[in-house]
């Protein structure tokens, strides 16, 4: 089965094109209490970068601010060479988001949800587009059974679906191995990997490193807000990870 499924003329008539994401010191004030403060760094084409740090670093800010969700306080995010507030519509087209909250119905089917998001998109061929996620979910056999009654790891396969249905440009991923068994994390990496080899740009967060291994090209640290120096050898990705914080807390000291 092709990745890119049904047709996505209908959506991407008006698309933009990119090659990178990049933000320039960014800064990201929620009242008074700073969330981020002058980041920096860049996604390119065919590159899964992993955004790692502590619960409250900042992670899921950042990739709201590329989401285009929010707006920075501060800095620039470029997307290519547009900005958010110039390119609109057709950039938000081109992004693909999977969210901690997992933006389906539970009181629809996991066929119905995947449809109503097809429709809401602008997708054409929204019946079979949405089979053809459910299969590479591994829930075909289920897509007529109500999401409210699903695992989260099932929900989260679905929704990981739902982020996918528009051959997004850019996926962010905030935990997208959350709830999955070794099974089902090795077939979203093999995805992934998959979609890297297309050029999709490819940003997200993790603690489960195991699964993440495999396919992060590069890792960018956040702490308390602020890019933090990440090993880039070593050891493991978790490794790396322990050993960078432990010398930004020896370096504070």
């Amino acid at each position: 089965m092709s990745s890119a499924g049904p047709s996505t003329a209908t959506l991407h008539d008006a698309a933009i094109d990119f090659d990178q994401l990049e933000l320039s010191e960014v800064s990201k004030y929620f009242g008074r209490r700073r969330a981020l403060a002058r980041v920096t760094f860049a996604c390119r084409a065919g590159e899964v970068v992993a955004l790692l740090g502590p619960n409250g670093a900042g992670k899921s800010t950042v990739l709201g601010l590329a989401a285009t969700i929010i707006q920075p306080s501060a800095g620039e995010i470029r997307y290519g060479d547009h900005l958010a507030a110039q390119a609109g519509a057709p950039l938000r087209s081109q992004i693909g988001m999977l969210a901690h909250e997992l933006q389906l119905y539970p009181e629809l089917t996991a066929r119905e949800n995947l449809e109503f998001f097809a429709a809401l998109s602008g997708l054409d061929e929204a019946r079979a587009r949405a089979a053809a996620a459910l299969d590479w979910a591994g829930l075909g056999d289920r897509a007529d059974d109500l999401v409210g009654g699903f695992s989260r790891g099932m929900r989260q396969r679905v929704a990981m679906e739902r982020a996918l249905l528009h051959d997004p440009r850019l996926l962010l991923l905030d935990e997208p191995f959350t709830g999955l068994d070794e099974r089902s994390s090795a077939a979203l990496a093999e995805r992934l990997s998959g979609l890297r080899a297309r050029d999709r740009i490819i940003l997200l967060t993790t603690h489960d490193f195991d699964a993440a291994e495999a396919i992060v090209d590069r890792a960018v640290l956040l702490r308390g807000g602020r890019i933090a120096g990440m090993a880039t050898s070593g050891g493991s990705l978790r490794e790396r990870y322990r050993a960078s914080l432990r010398d930004e807390v020896e370096g504070a000291r």
